[in-house]
């Protein structure tokens, strides 16, 4: 979802607090050269590259970081009121709602990953082999097709061709044009939701009886585990909040202006790019195979020992 600020009727509020947007690139670029480490980092073995919880990992990566770039992208444009075609607006929409969803799902699958391989570890090399991580991944990006789909629909059966070809300042309130189509689009975010976070405490909930049953060094491992989807839900409460701020900035909207912005800035900075740094945290750091490999190539090959077996 296009997470940008529109100047009509507060410019010179905006240009007011332009820190802000200065703010917003530095950790865009932060975040955006940390990713690009990590996924040079993952390529560069063939053991992350043919492991199931490393591939959905690098997926996460790469949404990340086309969701930072379109949205910044955004943001640029309406700060300095740069208009454009709407079908090009169109395009930017069908991305950022695609990718939107794509880490959300994502992190559900990884969820599911780590139970399969601590709840049912006999079965976790069929289950996660390297074709059925590409069959998962198209099924992640057919799932987080199906909202956009669906909202695409609404709006060709609303609008004229007329209507692409005019040239406005990018926003996805644009393309609400009536009540109803705002409650589908609700509805289904909702639906996503509640299926996710019955995945999570799902998972949590079975995991958690594997680990008390657990003893010596299955224990240990069964409670990282545990503690990595905890990391997980908090991770996807974060994406899946920001499904829900379009409506809560439009409420907000009615009320006060300045309120507006506020409520936008925060929602950007905590539910777009504050999970986009903790998958970096989650496997980046906390992983010791993946963390290895970070630091010896970090250190220009200097730190000898890996584990990549």
């Amino acid at each position: 979802m296009a997470y940008n600020i529109s100047l009509t009727g507060g410019e010179l509020l905006m240009r007011s607090i332009n820190y802000r947007l200065i703010l917003v690139q530095v950790f865009v670029a932060i975040f955006l050269c940390i990713n690009i480490f990590l996924i040079t980092t993952f390529f560069r073995k063939d053991f992350f590259y043919t492991t199931m919880r490393y591939i959905l990992f690098a997926i996460t990566l790469l949404s990340d970081c086309l969701i930072l770039l379109a949205t910044n992208s955004l943001l640029i444009f309406s700060y300095f009121s740069l208009t454009m075609k709407m079908w090009l607006c169109l395009i930017f929409y069908i991305l950022t709602s695609v990718y939107t969803f794509v880490t959300p799902v994502t992190l559900t699958a990884m969820t599911l990953e780590r139970y399969v391989a601590i709840c049912m570890p006999l079965r976790h090399g069929e289950l996660c082999s390297t074709r059925n991580t590409m069959r998962s991944i198209l099924i992640i990006h057919g799932l987080s097709s199906v909202p956009c789909i669906v909202f695409l629909c609404t709006l060709l059966a609303s609008t004229s061709l007329s209507f692409y070809i005019q040239y406005k300042v990018c926003s996805v309130e644009m393309f609400v044009l009536h009540n109803w189509q705002a409650h589908i689009r609700s509805a289904i975010s909702e639906f996503y939701f509640l299926i996710m976070c019955f995945t999570i405490v799902f998972s949590y909930v079975k995991i958690m009886k594997v680990a008390r049953a657990a003893s010596g060094e299955d224990k240990k491992s069964t409670w990282k585990g545990l503690r990595t989807v905890l990391l997980h839900g908090f991770q996807l409460l974060l994406c899946l909040i920001q499904l829900w701020c379009p409506f809560i900035e439009a409420a907000v909207l009615q009320i006060n202006f300045m309120l507006f912005i506020n409520v936008r800035y925060f929602n950007y900075v905590t539910f777009i790019l504050a999970p986009r740094c903790l998958s970096p945290l989650i496997y980046g750091l906390r992983d010791e195979k993946f963390f290895l490999a970070l630091k010896y190539y970090a250190l220009c090959g200097l730190y000898k020992k890996h584990i990549f077996t």
